[in-house]
């Protein structure tokens, strides 16, 4: 019997905000694979670490998979960090491959699944909290309400349109780019709030558009609200 592998959502960074499912599949298997180079360095393991202290003792792949914008590299780097998980799943051992929020939002680890499925291993995402959902909370506000509409847009280079439809618009991973966000942002009229490394012991909440810094980290997530006389 071949192995399974699992993508796993670990949440946001509140260790708390873990799911039962995927603390059991840490502490049920042997084989934990991390994105990048040193597996106790990644933000991932930080998180489930503070869940599941077994975790330390587990054995550790690191599947490194640096960012860069050549596609071939892309794929040539998504095919090795494949085969890697591979030579586990050949012997019969799940690996349980940890990934920031949910397992279906921007994870590396569906990078790696086209691979895994054509070589004919099984796999299987196991959801987690998504970091809008978590920084929403945080915030204490609905993300959307009764038929409004939400936009998740990933970085600056989606925003070229502006934010011109209507509901809420959730812009991740645009940290690197923060000074033209805002002025994008400011153009919209829309309500702006931003968390920064939510759930993290680095949190920092943002109320208002003035607020927010014109540099910010990369787990940076901003909801941009139509104002209420809109709604």
């Amino acid at each position: 019997m071949k192995g399974i592998a699992y993508g796993v959502g670990v949440g946001p960074g509140d260790p708390e905000l873990m799911t039962l499912k995927a603390c059991r599949l840490i502490r049920e298997n042997d084989v934990i694979a991390l994105p990048g180079k040193e597996p106790r360095e990644t933000v991932a393991y930080k998180i489930a670490v503070a869940a599941v202290p077994e975790l330390a003792n587990k054995e550790l792949v690191p599947v490194y998979m640096p960012m860069v914008m050549d596609r071939q590299v892309q794929r040539e780097n998504h095919r090795r960090g494949a085969e890697k998980i591979a030579e586990y799943l050949e012997q019969g051992k799940n690996v349980v491959y940890l990934t920031l929020g949910d397992s279906s939002v921007y994870c590396t680890f569906t990078y790696l699944q086209p691979y895994l499925e054509a070589a004919g291993y099984q796999t299987e995402l196991v959801s987690g909290i998504t970091s809008f959902c978590a920084a929403a909370s945080r915030l204490n506000i609905p993300i959307v309400e009764w038929n409004e509409p939400m936009h998740v847009m990933p970085a600056l280079h989606k925003l070229s349109d502006g934010l011109d439809q209507d509901g809420t618009y959730v812009l991740m991973k645009s940290g690197s780019h923060m000074k033209e966000v805002k002025e994008i942002l400011r153009a919209s009229g829309k309500q702006v709030q931003m968390v920064e490394d939510c759930g993290m012991p680095s949190e920092k909440v943002y109320r208002s558009l003035e607020e927010i810094p014109d540099e910010a980290g990369y787990f940076s997530l901003i909801i941009a609200k139509d104002p209420k006389e809109d709604r």
